[in-house]
């Protein structure tokens, strides 16, 4: 089939009596729908289909199955690894208009929900019904639950909260060879053999595609207060960490460097959160619930300050502040993304991140004293995000160049530490040729096989996670 001809049979597959969906061909929505935020490769889709129902997007994969045709997994592409990118002349599948709430049970506390649905709506969601949905992360205004769980997305919760999989009651999928599963149907208790649920949570849609899912709510957190803390040195996070978990439940730990904070604070949202300057900080989030939990948070305060690891520190009074205080750590990316970052999201066990990121500080400032290093992230659960700024004397395409050689130390490094090449945002394209970092060969292999399985013709988002 020629170009013209696959569009109009795609056309014919989504305008069905019950829902009509959308075939886009226009170059401007091409290049909307074809990349995420690397912006690594450009994007070249054959077209971008807006499918409704289930139904829809299993005729759809039959369809390509048929006529050979790549179809790419299309969510709010915000991902960092290139793994919703169709760069060579694939059909995007996009939920935008997959994105209801079809169910809600206030006592099972569950929401079903089409794939579309975007973070910061289920969370709204829950709030409206006096429930939280705790997984969050910045890009909750635009990321969808489908992409989400596509990457087991995490965020600044998962020291509590756990990832997004821990969330996940059932899914509805369509598999890379046209079959539609439901998975677990909800139940909190099922031992009957394998779990698909968690191939697909995580697959980056190289199996098939997530259409509907079913999420867990809990209770909404109560009086949310956050702690800042100037650190003595990176040593002392996990000191402060052993301490507060010695006698709260912390919701959030993050940290960031002062050189972070210092882009924040030049981009004129926030103040300072006190006159003492620290080479590192600390974010600390916990439900005050009690005259007692914050006496009991002082008194932990207090002991570190008293042992040295801290240098000063402030506490949320109000809802606005605690705000404030998290923009000093949420307004990161934000803030140095004028200066063209090399960035990467790495993870190791939690008590090996002090000196596993000073040993990635050191082979970079030593092969190149000119690059600026910005370290932030969720220490608390072990995830690091490397951010390298371009000198601005120095040309992109220069600077990207030394970023891939930067690449193979960090990861060499990864692997030493027995980390994760990639935490939060997948593998995708981005990650791939060092996805043996991470992985063994014969796990490689396995990856491949559960693959063939589920999509043995290979047209659900190909060339993603490794090469078949």
């Amino acid at each position: 089939m020629n170009s013209e001809q696959i569009i109009a049979s795609l056309k014919e597959r989504v305008a069905t009596d019950e829902a009509a969906g959308k075939v886009l061909t226009d170059p401007a929505d091409l290049e909307r729908y074809g990349v995420d935020w690397t912006r690594i490769y450009e994007p070249s889709p054959l077209a971008v289909v807006l499918p409704k129902t289930t139904e829809q997007v299993q005729a759809l994969v039959r369809f390509a199955n048929e006529h050979r045709i790549a179809l790419v997994p299309s969510g709010g592409r915000t991902g960092l690894s290139a793994g919703a990118v169709a760069a060579n002349g694939e059909v995007v599948v996009a939920f935008d208009n997959m994105n209801r709430i079809l169910d809600f049970s206030a006592s099972d506390r569950l929401v079903h929900c089409q794939a579309g649905v975007v973070t910061e709506q289920l969370q709204s969601f829950a709030d409206e019904n006096h429930l939280y949905y705790p997984v969050d992360f910045a890009s909750a205004g635009s990321s969808q639950l489908g992409g989400n769980l596509s990457t087991n997305a995490g965020g600044i919760k998962v020291i509590r909260y756990g990832m997004s999989r821990d969330w996940v009651a059932g899914l509805k999928v369509v598999t890379g060879k046209g079959d539609i599963l439901e998975l677990n149907k909800d139940l909190e208790k099922n031992n009957t053999g394998y779990d698909l649920r968690h191939l697909f949570i995580g697959a980056e849609g190289t199996l098939g595609f997530i259409t509907e899912v079913t999420m867990k709510l809990t209770r909404q957190p109560d009086n949310l207060t956050v702690l800042v803390l100037g650190l003595n040195d990176l040593g002392n996070t996990m000191d402060v960490l052993k301490t507060f978990q010695s006698g709260l439940d912390l919701t959030a730990y993050e940290f960031f460097s002062h050189q972070a904070m210092e882009y924040v604070l030049a981009h004129g949202q926030v103040s300072a959160p006190f006159a003492t300057e620290a080479p590192y900080y600390a974010l600390l989030e916990f439900e005050a619930t009690s005259d007692q939990v914050l006496d009991n948070a002082m008194g932990l305060f207090e002991q570190c300050m008293e042992n040295g690891w801290v240098l000063d520190g402030v506490i949320s009074q109000s809802e606005t502040q605690a705000r404030n205080l998290w923009q000093l750590r949420e307004g990161i990316s934000e803030s140095i993304a004028p200066r063209t970052p090399y960035k990467n999201d790495i993870s190791v066990v939690v008590s090996r991140v002090p000196e596993f990121l000073q040993e990635i500080d050191a082979v970079v400032t030593r092969h190149y004293p000119d690059f600026e290093i910005i370290w932030f992230g969720h220490i608390g659960d072990g995830n690091l995000h490397l951010n390298i700024l371009k000198p601005e004397d120095m040309a992109k395409a220069d600077f990207f160049e030394k970023c891939q050689q930067v690449n193979k130390w960090v990861f060499e490094i990864v692997e030493k530490y027995q980390g994760s090449v990639s935490a939060e945002h997948g593998v995708g394209m981005t990650k791939k040729p060092y996805l043996q970092y991470t992985r063994s060969d014969a796990e490689i292999a396995y990856l491949k096989g559960i693959k063939q399985v589920f999509d043995p013709n290979g047209i659900i988002n190909p060339g993603k996670i490794f090469d078949s």
